[in-house]
């Protein structure tokens, strides 16, 4: 196994507060890969007489010469710890060397144990340095790689020295072929538990990353949306009073605001507020990634929120609409997409894509405004919801007509 550094020296241990004689205890150091762990030798000297380069007490007498071949042996264990190491292709590490010294076992560090750790860190910065969502993530990526682990190796956990290209290879498989998880989420599970293999490495408990030679494709998305025709024909359906009127209107409003389920699902009252222009803004943060979003409302939003002020479910809770289970809600835009004579699979996350596109960007609004609107970090995500439609560039190959006309 191949090693960055290696060094061993002895020093002097600076006490809080020194012996009597003004004597001090000797120790070892061991430092591999930069990694340092010192080792108490159980012996004393006093200063006047050590040799700080040298890492060796001074002088002639007997008790000297002995102080020093003792230094000698422990040296020599040191590299008989070493060479064990080695030859038994472990991990060569300075805590791995001191344990050996000491006759401690050498604790296993399993792949679960150390991302159950992880998580139960982000947990507990949740709502300070992480979204919900963000544990949420990597909470189904420990899921995963556990029931993977007990598909492939038949073992509750695995110890992370086993972790190699052919673990990342088939672990990719089952998540496709037997989860049946598209590519592109199968890459985000697997860059979600490249995080925990590279803890490990920089910790120094693996000389290499097995990720090393795999490659991370995402594959490019059709993003659909509904076209303004479309929105039209659910804007004027009819659907009387009933369960289908509450989540057309719902996603009717999602449609205007590019607000995501789970947004909309928790959109209080209090989060209505007037904006800089004397109208009504949305200021709240996406429960994906706490970041803000601050969207002007336009008037078919507001004529959807205003037919719900009165609602009792909407008042007794502070919510702005009354928003049902996830599943409901898609499950009955099926039925809607059906009576409004619309052939595309209409779901929550759609109408986020129409808002993107149909609603804003054809009609002329800057991309770097819809990605604030939409609560994203990089205006990349943004350009990949936001698919230009033909009439944004038919409306901007018309301007340049006109200029190189004139």
């Amino acid at each position: 196994m191949l090693e960055n550094s290696f060094g061993l020296n002895f020093f002097l241990k600076t006490p809080s507060t020194e012996n009597e004689d003004g004597t001090r205890a000797i120790y070892m150091r061991v430092t591999v890969n930069r990694q340092a762990r010192d080792i108490a030798t159980r012996r004393i000297w006093h200063p006047s007489k050590w040799n700080v380069r040298a890492g060796r007490a001074t002088g002639n007498k007997e008790e000297t010469k002995e102080l020093n071949a003792y230094l000698d042996s422990l040296t020599a264990k040191v590299f008989q710890a070493k060479k064990a190491l080695l030859d038994a292709d472990k991990e060569l590490t300075a805590d791995a060397i001191k344990n050996l010294m000491l006759g401690k076992e050498e604790s296993k560090r399993t792949i679960l144990k150390i991302f159950r750790e992880h998580n139960d860190q982000i947990a507990a910065l949740v709502g300070a340095d992480f979204a919900p969502g963000t544990l949420e993530r990597y909470e189904t990526s420990l899921k995963h790689t556990r029931d993977f682990i007990k598909w492939n190796y038949q073992e509750d956990d695995l110890d992370i020295k086993k972790l190699d290209y052919e673990f990342i290879s088939q672990f990719e498989f089952w998540l496709k072929a037997k989860k049946k998880i598209s590519h592109n989420t199968t890459m985000k599970y697997l860059a979600n538990f490249k995080k925990i293999v590279l803890l490990c490495v920089k910790r120094g408990w693996l000389m290499r990353d097995p990720f090393f030679a795999f490659k991370f494709t995402k594959r490019e998305v059709d993003r659909q949306a509904l076209t303004e025709s479309e929105l039209k024909k659910v804007w004027e359906k009819d659907m009387g009073t009933g369960r289908l009127a509450y989540v057309k209107d719902i996603f009717l409003f999602c449609c205007y605001t590019g607000l995501a389920y789970a947004d909309v699902y928790k959109l209080k009252r209090t989060e209505i507020i007037e904006g800089i222009d004397g109208g009504k803004w949305i200021t709240t943060k996406r429960q994906k990634t706490d970041t803000p979003s601050r969207i002007p409302l336009l008037p078919m939003a507001l004529e959807i929120m205003e037919k719900y002020e009165d609602h009792p479910q909407c008042e007794n809770e502070n919510r702005v609409l009354p928003v049902l289970s996830n599943q409901k809600m898609n499950s009955y835009l099926k039925e809607i997409a059906d009576l409004c004579g619309v052939k595309k699979n209409i779901t929550f996350h759609l109408a986020r894509h129409t808002f993107a596109t149909t609603v804003t960007l054809t009609n002329g609004v800057p991309i770097e405004s819809v990605s604030k609107m939409l609560g994203h970090r990089n205006i990349k995500t943004t350009q990949q919801y936001a698919k230009i439609v033909d009439r944004k560039i038919s409306d901007d190959m018309a301007r340049l007509k006109d200029i190189l006309s004139k």
